[in-house]
């Protein structure tokens, strides 16, 4: 199977606000729109693609049995830079909400998080050296 797409559906009545964040503070495109539906498309660095993401208003009716509105909790959705500083700086000129500051992790990354208006945490990450050491304490498991 060779799968053209991959993206998170959130539900929420906050679409257009979530939009407007994506477009604003992270030039994403708006592939479609309608009242209940927003697409969108953010840009790839150099040979990547980029991302889609889209938005459902939990009133329209051909929404699926399931998903209930999304509110805030048990989602984070990481988007990989190369600058996580300079992404920073950008989103807090904005006045994107800042949640959790920018961060060196002895894991590998500088991040920090943001929260888009549907409640989800955005986590921006760049991946950096590792502490010496850090990654031996958690050995791959044995198959």
């Amino acid at each position: 199977m060779r799968v053209r797409d991959l993206y998170p559906l959130i539900t929420t009545p906050a679409l257009f606000e979530a939009r407007d964040f994506y477009v604003k503070h992270f030039g994403f495109d708006v592939l479609f729109e309608a009242s209940w539906f927003v697409y969108l498309s953010g840009p790839g660095e150099s040979e990547t693609r980029g991302a889609t993401l889209a938005f459902m208003h939990p009133d329209h009716p051909s929404n699926p049995p399931g998903p209930e509105s999304f509110d805030g909790r048990g989602m984070i959705l990481t988007i990989e830079v190369s600058d996580s500083a300079a992404v920073f700086e950008k989103l807090s000129r904005e006045g994107a909400p800042i949640v959790h500051p920018l961060t060196a992790e002895d894991w590998g990354q500088r991040r920090f998080m943001t929260r888009d208006p549907a409640g989800v945490l955005v986590d921006i990450v760049e991946q950096t050296a590792p502490k010496p050491g850090f990654w031996e304490k958690y050995p791959a498991p044995v198959r």
